[in-house]
């Protein structure tokens, strides 16, 4: 049954909320956080299964009350109670079963999002700043923040590559089904014979690292600053506030060591770009680190649905047909306009059921 599941967890919650109030736990930043998103899970998990068990109870009751109870009007409310309570069943069943796979940890964190035009010349740069402008609408629907850190423009428009950071609720656990190559079928507006081209952009996004994710050695770390180029007129270019950074780090899968080069021109501000500076170099490490995880967690998985396998064709987009083809799903509708225009969440919501309906497979719920 079910609820034999879920044994103990009322227990473990009492011991969580008490450890998030020691002290000593608080100041252990990694386990407090740790603790903290637990607290969060068992409770919501807790929440459902007292539904449950409230739900289950009342069939009951109202199943002893049909069969045992004379008056008419009694009767017809216990047949009420019981459909709906029959009709409520499987839902939260299916509910406490997805709460019972293990989430991924990062999916609740902000996300760098990096897109880089492919194979296409001018034309990829040009979809690589379509697709941004999308993800940018997309933000902007889901209350986001969007914080560009890099930028390199095509020479037709666009970009060669840009990226930037996502900041809000979720962000990754949303995000991460966008990692891939995106191919686009569209006639270039360099086209004089009017003929359908072909060209790509890849889309990566990794989770944000936090500052005791992975341990860099500030003190190793060398700084130079120089006058911002670019957008931004004048009051940039006066100042030295562009940032660089080069950093040592020792490769765990390879053992050699690699030099990290970031640069940050995204505020007027030094010391701003400093820390977003810091953020990437992060984020790029932490990524790195992670590789393993994230392959495990491939080989896992039969769907391709959130692999984080930046190489797989992922979507197409048709301009001709006004169509948009997601290949993991073998879903495709005719909305293209309004795609581009953010509206992406329905194909995200079907690539977060396939995937549960996965998990829930291999888990064997």
């Amino acid at each position: 049954m079910l609820l034999s599941r879920l044994e103990g967890l009322d227990a473990r919650f009492e011991e969580v909320s008490t450890l998030i109030t020691d002290p000593s736990v608080i100041a252990d930043q990694p386990r407090y956080v740790r603790l903290t998103k637990e607290y969060h899970d068992l409770e919501e998990i807790l929440k459902v299964k007292n539904e449950y068990s409230r739900t289950l109870a009342g069939l009951e009751e109202s199943k002893t009350v049909l069969a045992s109870e004379s008056d008419e009007e009694m009767r017809e409310l216990a047949r009420e109670e019981i459909d709906a309570c029959t009709a409520r069943i499987p839902e939260l069943e299916e509910r406490i079963k997805l709460l019972l796979i293990p989430s991924d940890p990062d999916d609740a964190k902000n996300a760098v999002l990096e897109i880089r035009g492919g194979t296409g010349g001018d034309e990829a740069a040009l979809f690589a700043g379509d697709l941004f402008r999308m993800y940018q609408k997309y933000a902007e629907r889901k209350g986001w923040q969007l914080a560009v850190s890099s930028m390199s423009e095509g020479a037709a428009g666009g970009f060669k590559e840009i990226v930037c950071t996502l900041t809000g609720d979720g962000v990754y656990g949303t995000m991460k089904y966008e990692s891939g190559v995106h191919r686009v079928q569209r006639v270039p507006a360099t086209e004089t014979q009017g003929r359908v081209h072909t060209s790509a952009a890849t889309v990566a996004v990794l989770p944000e690292a936090e500052e005791f994710d992975v341990e860099i050695h500030e003190g190793e770390i060398k700084w130079d600053t120089f006058r911002s180029g670019g957008a931004g007129g004048q009051n940039v270019n006066k100042v030295e506030s562009g940032v660089r950074l080069r950093y040592n780090w020792k490769n765990p899968v390879t053992s050699q060591t690699e030099e990290i080069l970031i640069e940050c021109t995204e505020t007027r501000d030094q010391p701003k770009n400093k820390e977003r500076a810091l953020s990437r170099l992060r984020t790029f490490i932490y990524d790195k680190e992670h590789q393993k995880y994230v392959d495990d967690i491939a080989s896992r998985r039969k769907t391709m649905v959130s692999t984080g396998d930046r190489s797989a064709k992922i979507r197409t987009y048709n301009y001709p047909q006004g169509r948009i083809t997601d290949h993991r799903i073998n879903y495709t509708v005719y909305n293209l306009a309004a795609f581009m225009d953010g509206d992406i969440q329905e194909c995200i919501d079907r690539l977060t059921v396939a995937e549960n309906a996965e998990k829930l497979k291999e888990a064997e719920l």
